[in-house]
Formats: C-alpha cells, sequence, structure tokens
C-alpha cells in the first residue's frame, strides 16, 4: 500500500475536496460534457462545426437523378430485357428499347460486337460510335 493512502485512512475525501474524488468532478465531465455551457469556449475554438450542419439540401422535387447504364451492361442484360420484352431479336441484331426499360441514358463503357438497335432518350458520343461501328443503330 502507498504512504499517501495510508496516510489518508480515516479521512473521508484523502485530500482532494469533496467534488475532486467523484467520477470526473474535477475536470467538468466525460466526452461532449458541457459544450453548451462551461466548456462552450472551447468548443468554439477548437471544434467550430461540432454543432449544426453545413451547407444546404436541395429539394427533391429539383434533383432529377439520371439512371445510366453502360453498353457493357446493357448486353448483359439482353436475354433478361428480350423475356421482359424491352427487346426483340432480330436475326443477328437486337432492337433494344431502353427508354422502356427505365433507362434515361447510355455510357460507352465496354465493347460490343453485335448490331443493336437501340431507343434511349441520351447517350454518349463514345457509346454513339461504338454502336454504329458494330453496325447497329442509335435513335433518340
Amino acid at each position: 500500500m502507498p504512504s499517501r493512502t495510508r496516510k489518508f485512512r480515516g479521512m473521508r475525501t484523502h485530500g482532494r475536496g469533496k467534488k475532486a474524488g467523484r467520477g470526473a468532478g474535477i475536470i467538468g465531465g466525460h466526452g461532449n460534457a458541457g459544450l453548451g455551457k462551461h466548456k462552450k469556449l472551447r468548443m468554439l475554438k477548437y471544434d467550430r462545426d461540432h454543432f449544426g450542419r453545413r451547407g444546404f439540401k436541395r429539394p427533391q422535387c429539383v434533383v432529377s437523378a439520371n439512371r445510366i447504364i453502360n453498353i457493357k451492361e446493357m448486353l448483359e442484360q439482353l436475354d433478361n430485357y428480350v423475356s421482359l420484352e424491352y427487346a426483340v431479336k432480330d436475326g443477328a441484331s437486337y432492337v433494344v428499347d431502353l427508354t422502356k426499360a427505365g433507362v434515361d441514358k447510355l455510357l460507352g463503357t465496354g465493347d460490343i460486337d453485335i448490331a443493336v438497335n437501340v431507343t434511349v432518350s441520351q447517350i454518349s458520343a463514345q457509346a454513339r460510335a461504338k454502336i454504329e461501328a458494330s453496325g447497329g443503330s442509335v435513335a433518340e
């Protein structure tokens, strides 16, 4: 037993006063306790963004998120599109209506080796070039 402990035996507070001997008493609380009261100046100086939000959120009626798909994903889904009647197999080529499938824009990632006639509202220049190079066409 350390000599200091032995020295304070019989004393109620061991020389720390009434409040300092309790859990986190002398430091004013654990964690974020007191940030709105006695630790407010420290919070404003070192952590200004602790409370509140930053910026703004646009209303959902204004935000429009386009549903996009790549050529690679379209080719992987061709059989599925045929079964859902979004596409029709016409000999060696396909006729695909992506607007009916809920796709807003077609992008050009992936290679295409079959002729596909695509109907879509928006298409990137790279996707258009790849589809036309493979013998297909694009209708908007």
